[in-house]
């Protein structure tokens, strides 16, 4: 093996279980793991022979008091180098302490093998700008409604108007969208806009969980059921009751559970793992994936969870919409205190437009946050985001393309239009029907799908709003 394929992971203040977990983990991405006990030893380790092989370093027990200091040592040493913080308990401070102090990226405990391993990836691509720690601005973002949902371009407000229309029944609804999109925001905005907004929404990461333990983590589990379990355990489906219950990326469920799935949500009874009886549940499920279902999938789930499909575009099929999003989700940040009150310049706007967003919304979000956390005076500018500026123009990838768009929509967006897209890619006005199918998605997304307020509100009556409905392609059934 050549010097260049050689990756190697430096985890540094590590426990020996974690150190084994690291390893096992890292081992699926062709990663070697070299451990370090403190930051000389890191440093000894970067300056030896064999120090331009460490392509990542995981900092493995973040602490605010010391934590700043490592990462100076290590960036002293090798400025480039991608920095990884893992850290358990309030993972928003510590996320921000870490950003603060230089941190590239920022894993909250438990972590999911598969998320360790997709950092890892993102940071031995060069062509990837660093800085966007990923699962932080999740967590920031506070919950909003579907209304509070930032974008005006047709493609997105059409699924606002499904999603709006669909949550006030009880039928399971189908997200689908690209990784970043949106996903779980547009499923927690169903939940709230639905008639089970005063009931729980429980939300499982199907991917993150063990296909050994992903019936016990769904419905429950009685004691002496199999080997560890000392007590009884209640699933997912059993706190969602009365409420909603998101399976984020459900096409990872294995085959066994996408049957029992399907047998709960047709008889309304759960029967926990080891348990002869059963008890009843009242679910809505509302499930996420970011591709279409594969041909595998359970037929009778993938008869019901699609009986409404809501399909997020990706960031760069909406690019009108991103001078809009970029100065909400900073000033989202500047009211949490996370970083100063900052504006941003239409040439900054300019940059972030021209760019094809392959994280989309999360990266986005992600981005800004980084540069507002960098800040000093006040306003964002081009300046801040010289690592977009160049992907735009100088990767491969057909994901980081710059978008086409007319000069009028880019005008318009920059200059804060209202949420309806009223030019073509090419400059011309978009025929007056669409620009009346958006408006009519803007009102149904605005009332919470409430179709009596809606027409009221478009001052026409309701069975021409449901002939409108089905012309422009939204289920009047849903």
């Amino acid at each position: 093996m050549s010097d260049e394929k050689i990756r190697s992971l430096l985890l540094l203040d590590a426990d020996a279980a974690e150190r084994r977990l690291v390893s096992a983990v890292a081992s699926r991405g062709g990663w070697t793991v070299i451990g370090a006990s403190c930051a000389e030893s890191a440093v000894g380790l970067l300056q030896g022979p064999h120090g331009r092989e460490v392509q990542a370093a995981l900092l493995g027990n973040w602490d605010a008091g010391t934590g700043p200091e490592v990462i100076a040592a290590l960036r002293a040493c090798r400025a480039d180098l991608p920095v990884i913080v893992l850290a358990s308990g309030d993972t928003v401070t510590h996320a921000v302490d870490a950003m603060r102090a230089g941190a590239t990226d920022f894993l909250a405990r438990p972590v999911a093998a598969e998320r360790l391993v997709e950092a890892l990836a993102a940071h031995a691509d060069r062509r990837r700008p660093a800085g966007e720690l990923i699962p932080v601005s999740e967590k920031l973002a506070p919950a909003l409604s579907l209304e509070q949902l930032v974008g005006a371009t047709p493609g997105f407000r059409s699924a606002l108007a499904i999603a709006a229309k669909a949550a006030r029944n009880r039928l399971p609804i189908l997200v689908i969208g690209e990784p970043g999109t949106g996903k779980e925001t547009v499923a927690r905005a169903i939940h709230a806009a639905s008639l089970r907004s005063r009931g729980p929404i429980v939300i499982l990461d199907c991917k993150a969980v063990a296909a050994n333990s992903i019936d016990s983590e769904l419905f429950g589990h009685v004691a002496g059921a199999f080997p560890g379990a000392f007590g009884e355990k209640p699933g997912r489906m059993l706190e969602a009751n009365n409420g909603t219950l998101v399976l984020d990326e459900i096409g990872a469920l294995p085959a066994s559970t996408q049957e029992i799935v399907d047998r709960v949500l047709a008889t309304g009874e759960v029967r926990p793992v080891g348990c002869n009886g059963s008890s009843s549940v009242d679910i809505r499920i509302v499930a996420t994936a970011s591709t279409a279902l594969p041909e595998s999938f359970n037929p009778l789930l993938r008869e019901r969870v699609t009986a409404t499909v809501v399909t997020l575009p990706p960031l760069r099929e909406r690019s009108a919409d991103i001078p809009a999003l970029a100065r909400h989700l900073l000033s989202r940040f500047a009211e949490q205190g996370l970083i100063q009150p900052s504006s941003i310049g239409n040439d900054a706007l300019a940059v972030l437009m021209r760019y094809g967003w392959p994280g989309n919304v999360r990266q986005l979000a992600s981005v800004l946050f980084r540069a507002g956390l960098n800040c000093k005076q006040g306003g964002l500018t081009a300046e801040d985001f010289p690592h977009i500026a160049v992907q735009s123009r100088f990767t491969g990838r057909k994901s980081d393309f710059a978008p086409t768009i007319s000069k009028q929509s880019s005008d318009a967006a920059l200059g804060g239009a209202p949420a309806v897209t009223l030019f073509t890619n090419d400059g011309h006005l978009r025929p007056l029907e669409e620009i009346e199918a958006d408006i009519i998605r803007l009102a149904i997304g605005h009332y919470r799908g409430r179709m009596t307020e809606v027409a009221r509100r478009l001052g026409i009556g309701r069975s021409t709003l449901y002939r409108k409905l089905s012309d422009i392609g939204i289920d009047t059934a849903a």
